[in-house]
């Protein structure tokens, strides 16, 4: 089973990479989770907004060059933010990125301030502009 990306997550995956705009793709095309694209690129002025309500640590984030995006889980048409969740939809965006050959980050994964909906092409292999 899969699901279909909505007309809003498409069009928050504008101006994000290629490569990571495949994996979510593929991701939902393997997923039985729905889920959504809360955010793919962001302005500066969204990215201080979100570092003043200290939900982001850094001024220099990858969703600034479309290196990134926050997915969320949905039931019932809903968002939701527990934890079981993101590790079911972790394993799903990752087994895509996998299956695309396309290296990512989660930001679930982090030791520190732990983001299940970040999802980021490393800086290694992805440096800014390219």
């Amino acid at each position: 089973m899969s699901i279909v990306l909505g007309q809003r997550s498409l069009s928050r995956l504008e101006g994000v990479h290629p490569d990571l705009v495949r994996v979510v793709k593929k991701a939902a095309a393997m997923s039985s989770l729905d889920f959504t694209v809360l955010e793919g690129l962001r302005t500066a002025v969204r990215q201080k907004q979100l570092f003043d309500q200290g939900a982001t640590k850094t001024m220099n984030s990858r969703h600034l060059t479309g290196h990134a995006v926050d997915l969320a889980p949905m039931i019932g048409g809903t968002v939701r933010w527990d934890w079981p969740l993101y590790h079911q939809l972790a394993a799903v965006v990752k087994a895509a990125a996998k299956a695309e050959n396309v290296p990512i980050q989660w930001g679930g994964d982090w030791r520190t301030f732990k983001d299940g909906p970040h999802w980021e092409l490393p800086w290694k292999v992805y440096p800014k502009g390219k």
